[in-house]
């Protein structure tokens, strides 16, 4: 399990790159809603990259950093090589969204792009990696990624339990300015964020439910939280890219996520669809579709407690398909 200090010190060494993103409360709702569309790149992953390329030695740096990614991870790390001096390399899926894709260049990655999906793109980075001696960073199977992607539950619970500090006694949830929140709805691929949140939440009385969700159409870490295998899962194309694909074979997350997720739940491509609307409608924001799974999976009325907090994780969608998403459902009567 990751200590609590190390979320802590995850905190103080990117605090100076990164944005301390919105929560807000949709009363009507019930939903408290962190949204990392506003957050450095457009998504919560910088977070974990700067931490663990901040804590690398230098000659580490030196040697060169290696990644695979969606494309969010990969400018996560663009970000830290070019904070750093590091030359970064990411390998990507030929089917990767391109403004993604160009987004990393920008950061002054190098892109190699690897036939198939992205487990093909992760298993190519990492033997790369490990063939010419570079570090290989992980989006999600390395404990100082995990910790920084874990400084969104500090944020959260920062602001949900002002007057308490987690790390010298359990927070109350009676104590609270705010009511007791019944879940936290994670966006879950390999399950770093997850796993974060989930240690995290350890030190909450009554400690929330932790949910999960994934894109039906590649629900790797749904199959190995129900059925304890990825075997026969099928990896189809889906809004939600950033969380497809299969999780390393034994990943650290696979234990957290046995741990401390309460359950694991799959959302349709028209669900993901529908909440990237909803956002743009109710809320005016702009979010992906690996964003929208959580906010899906409420609308679907899959998650029916009150209050949720709901972990919004990025807003990099090809301009072309949100807008295309968004005049499909013009005019509709939002509850």
């Amino acid at each position: 399990m990751i200590p609590y200090e190390w979320f802590e010190q995850a905190q103080k060494r990117i605090g100076p790159h990164i944005q301390k993103t919105p929560l807000t409360h949709d009363v009507k709702r019930g939903l408290f809603i962190k949204w990392e569309n506003h957050q450095v790149t457009g998504s919560f992953k910088p977070r974990g990259a700067l931490n663990k390329v901040l804590s690398l030695a230098d000659w580490e740096r030196a040697a060169g950093l290696v990644a695979a990614s969606a494309g969010n991870h990969g400018q996560g790390v663009a970000l830290a090589g070019g904070l750093t001096g590091a030359v970064v390399e990411v390998f990507v899926s030929k089917h990767a969204v391109p403004a993604k894709v160009e987004a990393m260049r920008g950061l002054g990655a190098k892109i190699f792009f690897v036939e198939g999906g992205y487990g093909e793109a992760e298993s190519a980075g990492r033997e790369y990696a490990k063939s010419n001696q570079k570090v290989f960073i992980s989006p999600y199977n390395d404990g100082q990624v995990i910790a920084g992607q874990g400084t969104i539950g500090l944020e959260i619970l920062g602001e949900l339990y002002p007057d308490q500090n987690p790390a010298s006694i359990q927070i109350k949830g009676e104590n609270s300015k705010n009511r007791e929140i019944a879940n936290w709805i994670v966006p879950t691929g390999g399950g770093g964020l997850i796993s974060a949140l989930g240690n995290l939440l350890q030190k909450v009385d009554p400690r929330p439910r932790l949910i999960g969700v994934q894109a039906a159409a590649s629900p790797f870490t749904y199959s190995l939280f129900h059925r304890k295998t990825q075997a026969g899962v099928q990896d189809l194309p889906t809004l939600a890219d950033g969380l497809s694909g299969a999780v390393e074979d034994g990943s650290v997350t696979i234990p957290m996520i046995e741990e401390f997720v309460n359950d694991l739940l799959i959302v349709s491509e028209e669900e993901i669809e529908r909440a990237v609307a909803f956002a743009w409608y109710v809320y005016h924001e702009k979010i992906e579709g690996s964003a929208a799974v959580g906010l899906a999976a409420v609308l679907s009325a899959k998650i029916k407690e009150r209050p949720s907090v709901v972990i919004i994780s990025g807003g990099n969608i090809q301009t072309d398909v949100h807008e295309k998403i968004v005049a499909k459902y013009a005019g509709e009567q939002w509850d």
